[in-house]
């Protein structure tokens, strides 16, 4: 049986889905699972979720992994985690690692390995038979990408909740976008999700790495930080912002 903390991500995962009409009979839905908390408890979500959405779909998952130093990484645990929740998963050796920090030397290499392996990912739904693919962002990423937004490029803006891509047929949705990042957190604690630590050369040093610290000192001395910033995205007009389903804005209860 799932604990609360769980049940908690659960519902707002639910509610997430509902809201913003991310499924629909028949999906097959793809999680690229990096082996952080946010695509394990994303993946583990989902398969609880296949048992009380009035929503017939399916759920897989696949692993990219970028082989840093030409060193493949282990995900025996995430395989034997995702056979207990009957989620099919594979693991797929890529070459990202090295062409990012060895081959290219990016300047800046979170865009390019971003570029790649979003093409990996959108190319293994195709070749797997998925119609969506599921995305690992809560609300922390959308508030501190609104924010790298208005003060890097001058602009408002912000990934959507559903997003369509024409080339490849393709839906991308982020089922975990009402949650926060310390929900996703005390889920995979209470859960003992295992957890793959990433390997990257860059992980801790990027702008986000800043911006999360700015989110996060806001929200010490306003703990309703990110639900305000939730409540000026869903007003906004930006596009696919606006809750579909209910027609209301939803705030979460949470603070964090």
């Amino acid at each position: 049986m799932a604990q609360k903390s769980m049940q908690r991500l659960s519902g707002l995962m639910r509610k997430a889905i509902q809201d913003y009409e991310m499924l629909a009979p028949g999906d097959r839905v793809l999680v690229g699972v990096s082996g952080g908390k946010d695509s394990v408890a994303l993946t583990v979500g989902l398969a609880l979720l296949r048992e009380y959405l009035d929503i017939p779909f399916e759920v897989c998952a696949v692993t990219l992994d970028p082989q840093f130093d030409h060193r493949p990484a282990d995900y025996t645990a995430l395989a034997e985690l995702f056979a207990r929740y009957g989620v099919p998963y594979e693991v797929r050796r890529t070459e990202i690692g090295p062409v990012v920090f060895e081959y290219r030397q990016e300047k800046n290499p979170c865009a390019l390995c971003a570029k790649l392996r979003r093409g990996a990912l959108h190319t293994a739904a195709q070749q797997l038979g998925c119609n969506k693919v599921a995305l690992g962002h809560h609300l922390d990423d959308a508030v501190e990408t609104f924010y790298m937004n208005l003060w890097r490029e001058g602009r408002i803006g912000c990934f959507s909740p559903v997003t369509y891509l024409s080339r490849r047929g393709l839906t991308l949705i982020r089922p975990m976008l009402l949650a926060t990042e310390a929900e996703v957190r005390r889920a995979v604690r209470d859960e003992r999700l295992p957890i793959v630590k990433s390997r990257c050369p860059a992980d801790g040093v990027t702008v986000r790495e800043q911006t999360k610290d700015f989110v996060a000192e806001r929200c010490r001395t306003d703990p309703a930080f990110r639900q305000k910033t939730l409540h000026a995205l869903q007003q906004s007009g930006i596009d696919g912002w606006a809750p579909k389903h209910t027609g209301r804005i939803y705030t979460p209860t949470s603070t964090d």
